[in-house]
């Protein structure tokens, strides 16, 4: 079992920054990749960023070059630098842990960008 906390996020004018962070604890050792995704409203859920042990990471389209996905193994956390923010990145953020077996979620975070 891995239980994923998420801080940061709130509201902020376009063009500015945000940092999430998200905390694991339990079951650490089965985590192969971590990362974000996010939901707006009355849209599906959208991946937009992962990163593995090994630290390689994958990107939404829209998002490259002004997000940057990050991991300290030794905090067992992950960060979502935000950088250059859009009305169109206003969402709800979920942070994610993969196991081989499982997919754990955080409880999500809200970014609200204002134009």
């Amino acid at each position: 079992q891995v239980t994923l906390v998420e801080s940061g996020g709130g509201l902020v004018q376009a063009g500015g920054s945000q940092r999430l962070s998200c905390a694991a604890s339990g079951s650490i050792s089965s985590i192969s990749v971590m990362g974000w995704h996010r939901q707006a409203p009355g849209k599906q859920r959208e991946f937009v960023a992962i990163i593995t042990t090994d630290g390689r990471t994958n990107y939404l389209d829209s998002v490259k070059g002004r997000f940057t996905i990050s991991r300290d193994n030794a905090k067992d956390t992950v960060f979502l630098q935000m950088n250059g923010l859009k009305p169109e990145d206003t969402a709800v953020y979920y942070c994610l842990a993969q196991t081989a077996t499982t997919t754990y979620w955080g409880q999500g975070a809200q970014v609200t960008v204002s134009s």
